[in-house]
């Protein structure tokens, strides 16, 4: 059974089935190499008919691995010539853990420099299933510790740095985000998380009660999830630090901010791990797109709902790295 597309935004309807023609009728995981040449060239192409996105200056960099691992890379987006230091954002791109690169959102990360005014560092982490859990999250976690490190180099303000991510992007911002608050050390302000993968107990094939999506197929979910995991998801020994759902303590981690879509696969744990935070005393604000799918803001950034979920991500980004001074109270 597959969701019915009468639920589908009708804006959504037409690029969907656009983006889903370029890529082969949608991503085939049983053949990781050849999904990933389709992936690259449709990025390639996308970025080809893109326009330059002005006053952002970028640059690749190496920084040290995590202890002693290898080197990590990643892309420095900053707006601008700008006189005090910056907000900086460190973003994690999606694909399942097993597809796409730094160039996957380089255009996205450039323009949530530009339109945020703040410094993005976009991680350029090992993919699965060649370097499975918890390589990908050891990149991530080297590079919030080279973004503090050299924050006044950078000239970024090390009290608002903010991780974020959409997908599997977004499971290792809030992985990152436990991961930090348990080794101490640099310690993010914010969490962006866009219909983050949080619970490999959920991943499981399309059947009865569970209905086909989609975008990204119960299946994909399986198959990506064996892959950074290392064995089929489900199991009881499963960290919390793969799979965030399962961390038994979400307290003392910073304020959260996520979006999922009503037809998204990860709906029911992305609003219950919101449920927990809140529980947990983390100030967390969940958004759920009616009529929305999976990547919905990626295939469908024309449409009316891809530019208001835009426009809030965005508001909400600027007023978690740009909080407004705090109001003098009244006079004695």
């Amino acid at each position: 059974m597959t969701q019915p597309k009468e639920l589908l935004d009708p804006e959504l309807a037409a690029p969907l089935e656009g983006f889903l023609g370029a890529i082969g009728g949608g991503f085939d995981l049983a053949d990781v190499p050849a999904a990933r040449r389709i992936v690259d060239g449709v990025i390639e192409a996308m970025k080809a008919q893109a326009p330059k996105i002005e006053g952002v200056e970028t640059r690749d960099l190496e920084v040290p691995g995590f202890e002693g691992g290898p080197p990590v890379r990643v892309r420095v987006y900053r707006p601008g010539p700008q006189a005090e230091p910056l907000p900086a954002l460190l973003w994690m791109h999606p694909g399942g853990w097993v597809l796409g690169s730094i160039e996957l959102d380089d255009l996205l990360a450039a323009q949530l420099a530009k339109d945020n005014e703040c410094v993005v560092v976009s991680v350029d982490y090992r993919l699965a299933p060649e370097h499975p859990f918890p390589a990908a999250l050891h990149d991530c976690y080297a590079a919030l510790a080279w973004l503090g490190g050299e924050a006044q180099a950078l000239a970024v303000d090390p009290s608002r740095i903010a991780v974020g991510g959409s997908s599997a992007g977004a499971n290792l911002a809030a992985a990152l985000a436990l991961l930090a608050r348990d080794r101490g050390g640099i310690r993010p302000a914010f969490q962006l998380l866009v219909y983050p993968a949080l619970d490999d107990r959920t991943a499981g094939p399309a059947g009865e009660g569970r209905p086909e999506t989609l975008f990204w197929s119960r299946q994909n979910g399986v198959d990506a999830w064996t892959a950074y995991l290392g064995r089929p998801p489900g199991g009881g020994d499963v960290s919390g630090y793969a799979a965030p759902a399962r961390a038994g303590d979400l307290s003392g981690l910073p304020p959260a901010y996520l979006a999922v879509g009503a037809l998204d696969a990860f709906l029911d744990e992305n609003v219950d791990y919101a449920r927990r935070l809140l529980g947990a005393g983390v100030a967390a604000e969940l958004h759920v797109w009616p009529g929305a799918c999976h990547a919905f803001d990626v295939f469908g950034a024309g449409s009316r709902i891809g530019q208001r979920f835009i426009a809030e991500r965005n508001a909400v980004l600027r007023r978690a790295l740009h909080p407004e001074p705090a109001s003098p109270g009244p006079a004695a």
